[in-house]
C-alpha cells in the first residue's frame, strides 16, 4: 500500500529528511526524557520481535512474551481474545476508555535485508505452503512502541485519568484479527473505547515524518475468484468447442470499464485481476480458466455496485459466447472482506493539530489516501460512535530518501529487503501514541 502514496509524498518530504526538535514545537520534556532513556531496552526488545516473526493466528509466543511485559506494568491481561490476542486494561480512576492497538502478525516472506538480526524463521500458512517468515510490514517497531508507550503511561498516571485498554491484534496480514476480536466480545467483555488509535510505519515517508489521512484512510479489499465454464475440445477443432480462455479474456478487458466507465471519477476504485489460469497443454481447449481478482473502493455503495458489475459482466459476456445456461459463470467473493478504514476527520484534525504542536509543524503532513487495506477499520465500523485514528510514521532514512527523490527505488512494505530506521519509527511512534494518550484522558 505505502507504493501508492509514493508519487504524491516525494515532493513534501524533501524537506524532512531529518527528525531533529523543530523550531516552535513545545515538545513534553518528562515523556520525551523517558523514551529517551528507554530506548537501549526497547531496541533489544525489537530486535528480538524481528528475529522471531510469528505468521497469522500463529503469535503464540509473541503474544505471550508481551503479555508478561503488560502484567509487570500492572495492567490486567487477558490472553488468547481472538485466538492469540492480547487485552491489557489499566484503570486509573474516572474519565474515557481509550483503545491503543497493534498488530503482532509477520509475513511469509524470506528476509533479504542483510541485517544481523534477520529472521530465520520457517513456518506454514494457512493455506499450506512453507516459506520463511519475516515482519515485511513492520508490525515489530508497532509492537515495540506499544510497550514503549504502556511503559510511559503507567509512569505517568499523575497525569491521566480514565482507562486505557492496549490491545496486541493477530492477523492483520489476512484482514481477520480485529473481527476476531470483536467475535470474541472485546467490546463486551472489556470496557468499550471511546476512541481507538494506532500507528503503522511507512515505506515511503522519511523517519520520523508522521502522515495523517482525514476521513477514508485505506480501502475496502475484497477478493473475488471467477470459475470460467465452457466446452473443451481439439485445439485443432474450436468449433466444437466454447473457449473459456476466449470467453474469460472477454471478461477480464470488460471488467475495465466499471472503473473506466461506470465509476465516478472522483470516487476512487481498483478492479485488478491477479491471476488468469487455464488449460494444460498447447493443443486443448480447456474446460475451465478460473480468474483471481482484488476489488478496492471506500464507500459501500461503491463496493456492491463493482462486485454487482463483475457477477453481471461475467454473466453477460458468456451469454453473448453461446455458453449454455447450466455451464455460466461461478462468481464468488470471499465472505470475510477487509473494510475501508475510516479516520473520524475531526478527531484526526485534532490529533494532528496537537501533533505539530508538540513534535513539530515540519514532521506532520496531511497525506492522501491510499487503496491498501488495514483492518484497524473494523473497530470503528462496530460502533461508529468511536473516535477512530491511524496515522503513519515514516521509516526510511536519509539516503534512501534522497536516492528515491532522484529516481532510485525504494523498497515497499512487504518487500523482502524492507528494513525501516526501527529506532525513530519506534521513538516518534511511542511519543506520538504517548501524547494523544495524554491529551485524550487529560484530567478535567
Amino acid at each position: 500500500m505505502a507504493m501508492l502514496m509514493r508519487a504524491a509524498l516525494l515532493t513534501g518530504a524533501l524537506g524532512l529528511l531529518a527528525v531533529p526538535a523543530q523550531a516552535g514545537a513545545q515538545p513534553d520534556a518528562t515523556v520525551a526524557r523517558r523514551l529517551d532513556d528507554a530506548m537501549p531496552q526497547l531496541m533489544t526488545l525489537y530486535r528480538d520481535l524481528h528475529a522471531h516473526p510469528e505468521l497469522s493466528f500463529q503469535e503464540t509466543a509473541t503474544s505471550a512474551k508481551l503479555a508478561t511485559e503488560a502484567r509487570k506494568l500492572g495492567f490486567t491481561v487477558t490472553e488468547k481474545v481472538g485466538q492469540t490476542g492480547v487485552v491489557a486494561v489499566l484503570e486509573n480512576g474516572p474519565g474515557p476508555v481509550l483503545m491503543i492497538r497493534a498488530d503482532m502478525d509477520g509475513l511469509p516472506v524470506v528476509e533479504q535485508t542483510g541485517l544481523p538480526f534477520a529472521s530465520k524463521v520457517r513456518a506454514t500458512t494457512r493455506d499450506g505452503i512453507e516459506s520463511g517468515v519475516m515482519h515485511a510490514c513492520g508490525h515489530d517497531t508497532h509492537m515495540t512502541a506499544w510497550i514503549a508507550t504502556a511503559q510511559t503511561l503507567v509512569a505517568l498516571k499523575d497525569r491521566w485519568s480514565g482507562t486505557l485498554v492496549m490491545i496486541l491484534q493477530p492477523a492483520e496480514e489476512i484482514g481477520l484479527g480485529a473481527s476476531a476480536m470483536l467475535d470474541d466480545g472485546l467490546f463486551t467483555r472489556f470496557p468499550k473505547p471511546a476512541s481507538v488509535i494506532a500507528f503503522h510505519d511507512a515505506a515511503n515517508l522519511a523517519a520520523g515524518t508522521i502522515g495523517y489521512s482525514p476521513g477514508y484512510a485505506l480501502a475496502n479489499v475484497d477478493s473475488v475468484g471467477i470459475t470460467v465454464r465452457g466446452v473443451g475440445g481439439h485445439g485443432a477443432y474450436p468449433q466444437t468447442t466454447r473457449d473459456p480462455i476466449v470467453l474469460a479474456s472477454r471478461i477480464v478487458t470488460t471488467l475495465q470499464t466499471l472503473v473506466s466507465r461506470e465509476n465516478d471519477p472522483a470516487d476512487p476504485a481498483v478492479v485488478t485481476v491477479g491471476s488468469f489460469v487455464a488449460g494444460a497443454k498447447h493443443n486443448i481447449i480447456p474446460d475451465e480458466a478460473k480468474l483471481l481478482i482484488t476489488v478496492r473502493s471506500y464507500s459501500d455503495a461503491t463496493r456492491r455496485k463493482l462486485l454487482d458489475g463483475i457477477a453481471r459482466i461475467a454473466k453477460g459476456e458468456a451469454i453473448a459466447a453461446g455458453i449454455p445456461d447450466d455451464r455460466m459463470p461461478i462468481v464468488e467473493a470471499e465472505p470475510h472482506y477487509t473494510p475501508a478504514t475510516y479516520n473520524v476527520p475531526e478527531f484526526s484534525e485534532r490529533m494532528a493539530t496537537l501533533f505539530r504542536q508538540k513534535i513539530g509543524a515540519d514532521r506532520v503532513i496531511r497525506t492522501p489516501a491510499v487503496m491498501g487495506g488495514e483492518d484497524f477499520g473494523q473497530y470503528y465500523r462496530a460502533d461508529k460512535s468511536i473516535q477512530s485514528f491511524i496515522f503513519w510514521v515514516g521509516g526510511v532514512p536519509a539516503e534512501k530518501m534522497k536516492a528515491g527523490a532522484s529516481g532510485g527505488a525504494l523498497p515497499s512494505l512487504h518487500s523482502p529487503f524492507w528494513a525501516p530506521e526501527a529506532q525513530t519509527v519506534i521513538r516518534t511512534a511511542s511519543e506520538a501514541l504517548t501524547l494523544a494518550a495524554l491529551d485524550i484522558l487529560k484530567k478535567s
